[in-house]
């Protein structure tokens, strides 16, 4: 009787060591991202997931369903499906989350971040700060920053300098009115469309253009269905946020919240880090790589850049006061001081 007693005492000693909660987890956690990996983006959320695996011994088991799978491909609609608890977790872009948290729409301010210096002035200051407690707020917990990267423009009819260039050309822009205000400004007719859309829509020709990242041109072969002409004007940024439903976080202990935490945070360098490849100082071999595909890539001088900004400013201060004068008051400062 007194070894079943021992052995008993011992069982429940294990099982109380053993992480408070685990047994509560659910088998699978799910991420949602739009795009897959080798995108950056899609590299960073299948990083994280593969980090927290490994550091939480299998506890946390997390799936990446990229294509917006998750809320039928309308990307627009993720974070409210977070909130809401129906999907798990997210790795997901400023611009898209951008309708439910008007703050987000900071980073489309036209022509406010000139370099990769301004956008960490911002993800890695106050600004930051200031846009973590705002999601927090509407239930969810924000861990950590990645990058899409700087959004360029491309078509297929003529290589673009000025405001005057656009002006006619049928762009895909992504569902924000900002995107919509702003190529409207620059006399281009924009239309809305999903990424699953998007390059249908350009091998068609149902329109002329698009702008994106380097890094999405590239794999995605964007200049494979006619777009042939690349201007790099570093016009908007997309910062992309890992997040986590509030209930889900909460069923978490806190050791391992602490683990997917830090996960994030160094899933999301990682992704930074694969963004900006071939693209910053001396390297820019992913601009080489574009053009030894008969793409013709323009980089705006500062004159013809400031010509875009002038023709946007109004766009600009509009927006200014609809996402929150003083968190851009804000920025501004924080860029300045880079």
């Amino acid at each position: 009787m007194q070894i079943m007693k021992l052995a008993l005492a011992a069982g429940l000693a294990a099982m109380t060591a053993a992480p408070a909660l685990a047994a509560d987890y659910k088998e699978e956690y799910k991420i949602s991202t739009v795009v897959p990996a080798p995108f950056p983006w899609g590299i960073a959320a299948e990083t994280w997931a593969e980090m927290v695996g490994e550091r939480t011994d299998g506890r946390i088991k997390m799936k990446v369903y990229p294509g917006a799978q998750l809320v039928s491909g309308d990307q627009t609609k993720e974070f409210t499906a977070m909130r809401r608890g129906i999907i798990d977790m997210a790795v997901g872009s400023t611009i898209n989350w951008s309708p439910q948290v008007k703050e987000l729409n900071l980073f489309s301010l036209p022509f406010l971040m000139p370099d990769y210096a301004a956008i960490d002035a911002l993800t890695q200051g106050p600004v930051g700060d200031k846009l973590f407690e705002i999601l927090s707020d509407k239930g969810v917990v924000p861990l950590a920053w990645a990058e899409n990267g700087f959004r360029e423009v491309s078509n297929s009819q003529k290589p673009i300098h000025t405001p005057e260039d656009l002006a006619g050309l049928k762009m895909r822009v992504v569902g924000s009115p900002l995107f919509n205000d702003t190529f409207t400004a620059l006399g281009a007719n924009p239309t809305q469309m999903s990424w699953a859309d998007a390059k249908p829509a350009l091998t068609t020709g149902a329109v002329d253009g698009q702008e994106n990242p380097v890094s999405v041109f590239a794999v995605a072969k964007i200049y494979e269905v006619g777009q042939n002409n690349l201007t790099l004007w570093h016009y908007v940024a997309d910062p992309l946020i890992f997040a986590v439903n509030q209930d889900v976080w909460d069923s978490f202990t806190p050791e391992d919240q602490e683990i997917v935490r830090q996960a994030a945070i160094d899933a999301g360098a990682k992704g930074i880090e694969i963004a900006r490849e071939g693209m910053t100082g001396n390297d820019k071999s992913a601009i080489e790589a574009i053009e030894a595909k008969g793409v013709d890539v323009v980089e705006l001088t500062e004159e013809e850049r400031q010509a875009f900004i002038d023709a946007t400013r109004g766009v600009y201060d509009e927006w200014k006061e609809k996402i929150d004068p003083e968190l851009v008051d804000m920025a501004e400062e924080s860029i300045a001081n880079r």
